[in-house]
């Protein structure tokens, strides 16, 4: 009774700590769609203090040159790091951006939207460790799980460090690109020990199953590239929106966003197809079919809000609902691999 109270105690913990990630993806986004990513120019303070200023003078007169200096010598100390790696090319990229030598005037509003995104980042990695502290328990039965908890919580913290990076370099774009990435592990990996605590004693599935588990990494991978897809439209946007008005950005994106755009109907074929695929095996309702339908109902919002977007002049709030939806799909894609290797699945 005490063993299936602390099973049941994890695998609530877990939920929460993913649903919890979750949400800080989408103040993510709303960082983002706000233009607040740098509100705060250093980390892990925020304009030197762990409880932010509300006006500017509360500052002093060169805040911009200290906050550029420190910048600087940060992204001097990543330069050598990716120099020692091999890669030169890289870091001279890094320490050649003169975008990153410009510091924006104070914006109490977007310094706040970052500060709270950076409060919910911490809390999260408190509820990661938590995770991991009741995965202990496990590590007789199946260590696995401990030790991919225990490794969530390191990438974390690794996340962290990429964050304080994306803004000592000034949002350089494939460093948001990387952050992004690593949070979608960080959700899988919670999602796997979440699973895996559930159907520790789950054989694994025959090879009647195997087409469809092929499909749904398929759907998975396809989707990893148009998330990546995604970032570089996104990015292009950041360009555009220093010299462009809002409803231009659409017309100005070039071949990127033509790409992304037109990707979008090869992952709801491929959906549907999965769909179609798992109805034809007979796997019954309440195992598989219902949360692939679910599942791509996510994935035609998703594809109506990027609609929205490209033709309402990307609207500050569906940006993150966007980015949300994605990493949703990621998830629910993971778990339904995740659950097609279970050979316990009952077939009608």
């Amino acid at each position: 009774m005490q063993t299936n109270t602390k099973d049941r105690l994890f695998r609530r913990f877990s939920a929460v700590t993913i649903i919890a990630v979750y949400l800080l993806i989408a103040v993510g986004g709303i960082v983002r769609s706000t233009g607040s990513g740098m509100g705060c120019p250093d980390w892990p303070k925020c304009f030197g203090s762990w409880v932010p200023p509300t006006d500017v003078t509360q500052l002093p007169n060169d805040y911009k040159d200290i906050y550029v200096q420190q910048r600087v010598e940060k992204n001097v100390r990543f330069a050598n790091y990716l120099t020692s790696f091999g890669f030169d090319e890289l870091a001279h990229e890094i320490l050649n951006d003169p975008q990153i030598l410009v510091e924006e005037d104070f914006n109490a509003a977007k310094t706040w939207t970052e500060y709270v995104n950076r409060l919910i980042g911490a809390v999260i990695g408190i509820l990661i460790f938590g995770t991991a502290v009741l995965s202990i328990r496990y590590w007789k039965e199946d260590k696995l799980i401990t030790v991919l908890s225990f490794v969530a919580f390191v990438l974390v913290g690794f996340q962290g460090w990429i964050g304080s990076i994306v803004v000592s370099t000034n949002l350089l774009e494939w460093m948001i690109t990387i952050h992004m990435l690593l949070a979608l592990v960080i959700v899988c990996l919670l999602i796997y020990v979440y699973h895996r605590s559930k159907n520790r004693n789950t054989e694994y599935s025959s090879a009647r199953l195997g087409k469809l588990k092929w499909i749904v990494m398929l759907c998975l991978v396809f989707t990893v590239i148009q998330i990546v897809l995604g970032t570089q439209v996104r990015e292009a946007i950041d360009t555009l929106s220093n010299a462009l008005a809002r409803s231009e950005w659409i017309d100005n994106l070039g071949s990127s966003f033509l790409i992304h755009r037109s990707y979008s109907l090869l992952l709801l074929a491929l959906h549907v197809y999965l769909l179609w695929k798992l109805m034809k095996e007979g796997i019954r309702r309440n195992e598989l079919v219902n949360p692939t339908k679910w599942l791509l109902a996510v994935v035609v919002v998703e594809i109506v809000s990027g609609a929205l977007m490209a033709y309402f002049g990307v609207p500050a709030f569906i940006q993150p609902i966007h980015l949300l939806l994605g990493s949703v799909i990621i998830g629910v894609q993971f778990y339904l691999w995740l659950l097609l290797r279970n050979k316990e699945l009952k077939l009608a």
